[in-house]
């Protein structure tokens, strides 16, 4: 669980000194909190932090391999599509209302909209040799942006009106796509041979 900071307005502050420390308890999940925004707040309100991270995800193999079980060099063709989706540091789904926060707010910040998922479909052409098998990569461009909650509430939460959930990160894929496209081959196992050329 991401470390979620306190703000009370309160003119109590030298006894807060005195008060026992407070347990796991007396404080909101982040779960808790997020679930709240637009949906039992007066407010809330997503700060971003800093510029957009642009980013290169790592390439995981897409479409089918291909088995040359000729005597001869092959070009053989792979389709393929890939599906990416956002995330975040909490783990939630961010069709809820605190999402629609951080979109409104990432799309006034930085001019730009922000997407959820993207799929790229595509078919690839690779040279694969006598006895061999060439599979194909593919790696999406991802943003990641982060920032702070604050929520507020016309009566106490867990014995406070504001909260804060900080160091809050989310990824998804880029505006401009065009990820890096890889391919390569390999001998094939006695297995695959087998299993593929009869």
């Amino acid at each position: 669980m991401k470390r979620i900071a306190v703000s009370c307005v309160s003119a109590i502050g030298a006894a807060l000194l005195l008060a026992p420390p407070a347990t796991a308890a007396d404080e909101p999940t982040v779960r808790e909190l997020l679930e709240k925004c637009d949906n039992g707040t007066d407010s809330c309100v997503f700060h971003p932090e800093g510029e957009v991270e642009h980013y290169q995800n790592s390439s995981e193999a897409v479409g089918s391999p291909v088995f040359n079980c000729t005597d001869r060099e092959q070009m053989m063709n792979v389709a393929w599509s890939d599906s990416t989706a956002e995330s975040n540091s909490v783990g939630l789904s961010m069709s809820t209302s605190f999402g629609e926060v951080f979109k409104v707010t990432f799309k006034a910040t930085y001019g730009h909209e922000w997407r959820s998922e993207h799929t790229e479909s595509q078919t690839t052409f690779i040279t694969v040799r006598p006895g061999e098998v060439g599979q194909v990569y593919h790696g999406p461009k991802m943003q990641k942006a982060k920032g702070t909650y604050e929520l507020h509430f016309e009566d106490k939460f867990y014995d406070h009106y504001i909260w804060y959930v900080n160091d809050f990160e989310a990824s998804g894929p880029a505006d401009d796509q065009g990820g890096t496209v890889t391919q390569s081959t390999r001998a094939m196992t006695e297995e695959e041979k087998q299993a593929n050329c009869g």
